[in-house]
């Protein structure tokens, strides 16, 4: 049986956690991939830490637990790394990182081993083009570049689908602020491009 990829997204209430999951999920589904999406969080409020899970594989997923140790780590608000523990751990297998934030690695978590280590100013971008800071989609670009798991062609028809009943102007948006994300990553860490 070949091995899941995990994937752990950290975040707070209301930046859009669980729907990155399953956005990123569901772009793996139209890759033609298994897949699951699933949060974990405590008592529902805005702010408070979330997190979310992702598995992709190839074949069925029977698996139904947390990820503890995760192939990929999403942070989707760059405090959470000094006031959250559960961030930092299970991290022996980490293949990439991705932080939402204008830091540098050494600012942001001094000491990690990986170095697969992103940043990308989310917020920034989600600001400029949807205007609020709504940063789930740009951040699942950046991490499409970084990681190349899903196809943006299958994250960009996926995060139409979600927001199909939103209006076209928040698809258009959502779908700018993912591609410019995406193009960040690939200019400022000189990654190919699909």
């Amino acid at each position: 049986m070949k091995k899941n990829l995990e994937i752990r997204i950290h975040g707070r209430g209301g930046q859009g956690s669980v729907t990155a999951a399953e956005l990123l999920a569901v772009a793996a589904f139209y890759d033609g991939k298994f897949s699951q999406a699933f949060p974990n969080f405590g008592v529902e409020r805005r702010g408070a830490p979330v997190e979310a899970y992702v598995r992709i594989a190839d074949e069925k997923i029977r698996l139904r637990e947390q990820i503890y140790n995760p192939d990929y780590l999403i942070v989707q608000d760059s405090g959470l790394i000094k006031v959250a523990p559960q961030v930092k751990k299970g991290l022996k297998k980490v293949k990439g990182i991705l932080i939402n934030s204008q830091k540098s690695k050494a600012e942001l978590w001094p000491g990690i081993r990986c170095k697969n280590f992103y940043t990308v100013p989310a917020t920034q971008i989600a600001v400029e083009i949807i205007g609020k800071p709504f940063i789930n989609t740009a951040v699942l670009g950046a991490f499409t570049a970084m990681s190349q798991v899903v196809s943006i062609k299958s994250l960009e028809r996926a995060i139409k689908e979600k927001f199909v009943g939103k209006g076209e102007k928040i698809q258009i948006t959502n779908v700018q602020a993912m591609k410019k994300a995406y193009q960040y990553i690939k200019d400022n860490y000189n990654l190919e491009k699909e």
